[in-house]
């Protein structure tokens, strides 16, 4: 049995705690478990005894009688370890600490919370908190809250969440929304069970269609991407991440490390994993709802009805802005609708049938749209019309709705007058919004769904990792933190055929003009200094030297100008290679994120990468699709189709080494941060110019 089950299933359940005075946390807990319908044993415990809603207290968890295998602790944050140890010795596996005063409240408390969680492991107990409001499912039916609210609707959405005081605020406004919940958990401060270890269990329900979290953190990011790409093949998953303006920026050396923000690294796991991540909590529930309740499309054309031109408006240039499009309607569909509308009507996508429109015109045009073989969905718009109650719109649609297979999503706008249709439409389980563009957003995510699982059996890594016996134990030898050897960089780079222009080092003018001979010329030279590692900064790069004596001459003005700039710099000579026919630079690169592991980094090169950010990220290791679309971002991917006067270059070569770039920084954990800059994609093949690597 997963040591998680009694969460979900439990046979009897323990209130440590309970409390006959009504304004205790204690009372609300029994109070709350007992009005919901539970169907298991129910134990209330507290010292003193006593009868609370007609039932006796025992006066100890050793008394607690058959069948218990869940405990919600409500006490005082000083005994918990003595009630886990308790518990423990009577056999409980599983605890919900409901008590608040442990590591939110500083150094004191996050002793007594590491305290309680060693007495909980010794006994091999789960435990669920500190510091959280515990759980609810809608359909066992079972509530350990001590909220003073009834238990929201039974639904389709499961939500878990860091903050308590989110689940209490949500169950109140989504009785509003009419849409319900099927789980709601809250888990505090995650001293063991966190959001990752419940994702599968609560993936299992079979009430549960849609999981959605609200997230601060997220404590095994490797292990949540595993999870989550296993779950949202079969269920989608929505987060809000907060603390976006908290994110900060590393100190780091290299442009890849520079740019790469902690909530960019959240963005790129969230897109790896196929998480949606929502930007308002309002949001959330908005694609939830879509998701929870209707079909998904089978493109991204959409059909768009109403009475109101200025709706129309709104609603194209909302899509627009989804990435999505109007629909190109079939001439027969035209045709059709100019038959029963008024001749002042837009049969054009958007459809504007203007301010008379019936309730039977609004479901004959629906229907006419759905079969319309150019639309793959179809949004409404309902303002309240000027001669017919809203809800007759409604009741007109729901029926014709329920049977298609597209998705519809409703726009109602107003208040007190579209406030009957809302209802109707809710309790048929039809998504309904308030404005367009909340209705569009919710569409995006529809057809992002599907197709997401259209390619799900394609997002494969296409590298597979070298023998890196000999590699690692050179790479042992190199300090942390210190930039790798250029002998080292070219051999690793050989080591996963990532092709590179080779570079010699010179440690004299003589040496600078004999391997220069050796190499052919036009050469370029660039200043060797473990100190300097961007050599632009500081003037250190010489291009398209053409000759022996412009080598030699070329060594001592960089050393001397070099020098002159950074005394204090190592100078260790320069380095040569070849130059490259022309093509087109960009930047790749990796920084090793503390919780997701190899971030990736695709972008226009050059000089200017951290000035223009015309930079996308993913996690690591990617596969070919992942890494097109990773490209396709940027100004840097889109213009390698040819641009101008700018040829064509070889996307398949540059796709090829950036997944090869990836597998390498997916495999060796000992790299804090590689970057090539320029990668030089040529007509046919790549070329990296300049790889530096940091060790971590």
């Amino acid at each position: 049995m997963n040591s998680l089950s009694p969460f979900f299933h439990p046979q009897g359940i323990a209130i440590v705690g309970a409390s006959s005075h009504p304004e205790k946390l204690g009372y609300g807990v029994a109070r709350n478990l007992l009005k919901s319908g539970y169907g298991g044993a129910v134990h209330l415990v507290n010292p003193k005894g006593g009868k609370i809603f007609e039932r006796e207290m025992v006066k100890s968890i050793a008394d607690i009688p058959d069948p218990v295998d869940l405990a919600v602790l409500v006490i005082p944050p000083k005994y918990a370890p003595a009630t886990m140890h308790a518990c423990g010795e009577r056999g409980i596996k599983a605890t919900i600490l409901v008590s608040g005063g442990f590591r939110e409240t500083g150094e004191e408390g996050a002793e007594l919370e590491n305290e309680t969680l060693e007495v909980a492991r010794e006994y091999g107990i789960r435990m669920i908190g500190p510091n959280c409001i515990g759980l609810i499912d809608t359909h066992l039916p079972l509530d350990t809250t001590f909220l003073p609210l009834d238990m929201p609707m039974a639904g389709q959405i499961a939500f878990i969440s860091h903050s308590g005081a989110i689940c209490d605020a949500l169950i109140d406004w989504s009785k509003g929304q009419g849409f319900g919940f099927s789980h709601i958990i809250s888990i505090g401060n995650q001293a063991d069970v966190n959001e990752t270890d419940l994702l599968p269990l609560v993936a299992e329900d079979e009430h549960t269609k849609v999981i959605t979290l609200y997230l601060e953190n997220v404590n095994d990011g490797e292990r949540f991407i595993q999870n989550t790409r296993e779950i949202v093949a079969e269920k989608p998953i929505i987060v809000l991440k907060t603390g976006r303006s908290q994110s900060g920026q590393r100190a780091a050396a290299s442009h890849t490390g520079a740019l790469a923000g902690a909530d960019t690294a959240y963005t790129a796991a969230f897109e790896k994993a196929g998480v949606f991540r929502a930007n308002t909590t309002e949001e959330i529930f908005d694609w939830a709802r879509a998701l929870a309740w209707s079909p998904l499309p089978q493109g991204g054309r959409v059909g768009v009805l109403s009475n109101a031109g200025g709706l129309c408006v709104v609603t194209a240039d909302s899509l627009d802005h989804e990435e999505l499009e109007l629909a190109d309607f079939a001439p027969e569909t035209t045709r059709a609708l100019k038959d029963f509308l008024v001749p002042a009507a837009s049969t054009q996508n958007p459809i504007d049938m203007l301010a008379g429109a019936t309730a039977k015109d609004y479901a004959k045009a629906l229907r006419l749209l759905l079969a319309d073989p150019n639309t793959d969905s179809v949004l409404v718009l309902v303002p309240p019309p000027p001669m017919y109650p809203t809800e007759e719109v409604a009741d007109e649609i729901i029926p014709v709705i329920q049977q298609t297979k597209k998705p519809v999503l409703v726009v109602l706008v107003g208040s007190e007058h579209i406030e009957e249709a809302s209802h109707r439409l809710q309790k048929a389980k039809i998504p309904e919004y308030r404005f367009p563009e909340r209705a569009t957003s919710a569409l995006a995510r529809l057809t992002e769904r599907a197709e997401f699982l259209r390619g799900i059996e394609t997002r494969v890594p296409t590298s597979t990792s070298p023998d890196l016996t000999d590699i690692r134990a050179a790479l042992a030898d190199s300090p942390s933190g210190s930039w790798l050897a250029p002998e080292l960089t070219e051999r690793l780079m050989s080591i996963y055929a990532i092709p590179t222009s080779p570079i010699k080092l010179a440690p004299s003018a003589e040496g600078a003009s004999k391997i220069a001979e050796e190499l052919g010329f036009p050469i370029a030279m660039k200043i060797a200094s473990p100190d300097i590692p961007h050599k632009s900064d500081v003037d250190g790069i010489l291009l398209n030297l053409a000759s022996a004596d412009e080598a030699v001459e070329g060594y001592e003005m960089l050393m001397k100008r070099v020098s002159s700039k950074n005394p204090r710099a190592k100078l260790e000579g320069v380095h040569l290679q070849k130059m490259i026919p022309a093509g087109q630079e960009v930047i790749v690169g990796a920084v090793r994120d503390p919780q997701f592991g190899a971030l990736m980094m695709f972008g226009s090169g050059g000089v200017e990468v951290e000035g223009l950010k015309d930079v996308a990220f993913a996690i690591a290791p990617l596969s070919a699709k992942e890494a097109e679309k990773m490209i396709t971002k940027t100004w840097a991917g889109k213009k390698l189709d040819g641009y101008r006067n700018l040829p064509a270059a070889d996307k398949t070569a540059l796709v090829d080494a950036f997944c090869k770039l990836s597998q390498l920084a997916h495999d060796l954990p000992e790299i804090a941060e590689i970057e090539i800059n320029p990668l030089t994609v040529l007509k046919e093949g790549v070329v990296a110019v300049d790889v530096r690597v940091k060790m971590s």
